[in-house]
């Protein structure tokens, strides 16, 4: 599986070369393809934040390399280089609340600091672990691909609707994807009958990333408005809903794109499995359960405006842009390190303390 996934691979979001961060606007796709150069610390945060990069483990990568750029200036300026780093490590943690992978990413960045030894070449050493972090996140999706696949081959061996909410593919991290990794492996398997993608308002990742990444690879997918999904799951047999996630807490609560939440109300309804797919470095132990978890809430001017152009009343909008899907609503939570099956607060426990399967 994992040579037919990397044969099969076309698409990537994150390109480091010559010490310089190149990223694939995502706000200009599927029309447009521009790559953006970023040569500090403060465009990668405001790349972030802008949105010009997204999904959780793509964020907490282009992180750690803005961690690099970081410090390639503060040696250059000579002083205190490492005091001065704390500002870079600061506009990066504060570029968006919600997805763990970045403070992740930044306190992994900030641990390999800590152990430089006499004679290292610090920026070589951050540099090494930016890039570790990127490989790490590109196999431990592969790794879940197969495990996903293993899941949906038990339960039905034949080709089969599925459904996915907001953009979990390879633009969503350091390559291959989350979910839709499970997804493009179960496609090569012979496992999928057509994909079902929610358009995802209001930045409509599941419209501009998702579709485009299905539809280049050549992958049946039909696009749906966020709020058919339910009618979707009566009426076209839907077997699966597999979604990623920005964190997930010690009792095996998920934060995600707004809407995963009705949607895993509904899929219990309905009895399609619930699957949530993402690497362990999502996991926060720290938080006890969903309720810890800070919504990121953006300006409603993205609900009231389309390109610009004012499409609503004039009225005020609340645009949380995750919600917290209770364990209780899960089948399954797959990672690099295994799979859990209806999460609860020990299971997560075991889970991590296993090595990963790769």
């Amino acid at each position: 599986m994992r040579e037919r996934l990397l044969a099969a691979e076309k698409v990537k979001a994150i390109d480091w070369r010559n010490g310089v961060l190149h990223l694939l606007d995502q706000r200009l796709l599927p029309f447009e393809e521009r790559w953006c150069v970023c040569e500090s610390a403060a465009a990668v945060a405001e790349a972030i934040r802008g949105m010009l990069v997204r999904g959780a483990p793509a964020i907490g990568i282009s992180a750690a390399y803005g961690l690099v750029l970081g410090a390639r200036a503060r040696l250059a300026a000579g002083g205190d280089w490492q005091a001065a780093l704390e500002a870079d490590f600061q506009v990066l943690a504060d570029s968006r609340p919600t997805a763990v992978n970045l403070f992740w990413a930044l306190n992994r960045m900030r641990e390999r600091l800590q152990r430089l030894k006499v004679g290292d070449d610090p920026l070589a050493v951050l540099e090494a672990e930016a890039v570790a972090i990127h490989d790490s996140d590109r196999e431990a999706n592969l790794t879940m691909a197969q495990l996903g696949v293993d899941l949906i081959r038990q339960h039905q061996g034949n080709p089969q609707p599925l459904l996915t909410h907001c953009n979990t593919g390879a633009l969503a991290t350091g390559g291959f994807g989350t979910a839709l990794g499970v997804i493009r492996a179960a496609y090569l398997e012979g496992l999928v009958e057509r994909v079902y993608a929610d358009e995802t308002r209001p930045w409509l990742q599941g419209a501009r990333l998702t579709a485009w990444e299905l539809a280049l690879e050549g992958i049946p997918v039909s696009l749906n408005a966020d709020a058919a999904a339910a009618h979707l799951m009566k009426t076209k047999g839907i077997t699966w809903v597999i979604v990623g996630a920005d964190r997930i807490t010690a009792n095996g609560d998920v934060a995600n794109k707004i809407g995963t939440y009705q949607l895993a109300v509904n899929a219990m309804h309905h009895g399609v499995r619930f699957m949530v797919v993402a690497p362990s470095s999502t996991i926060d132990m720290a938080l006890e359960s969903g309720d810890d978890i800070v919504i990121e809430e953006r300006d409603g001017r993205e609900l009231l405006e389309l390109a610009g152009q004012r499409v609503a009343a004039d009225v005020a909008a609340v645009n949380p842009v995750f919600d917290i899907t209770p364990a209780d609503l899960i089948d399954f939570i797959v990672t690099e390190k295994g799979v859990v099956e209806r999460p609860d607060a020990a299971k997560m426990a075991q889970l991590m303390c296993r090595k990963r399967l790769h």
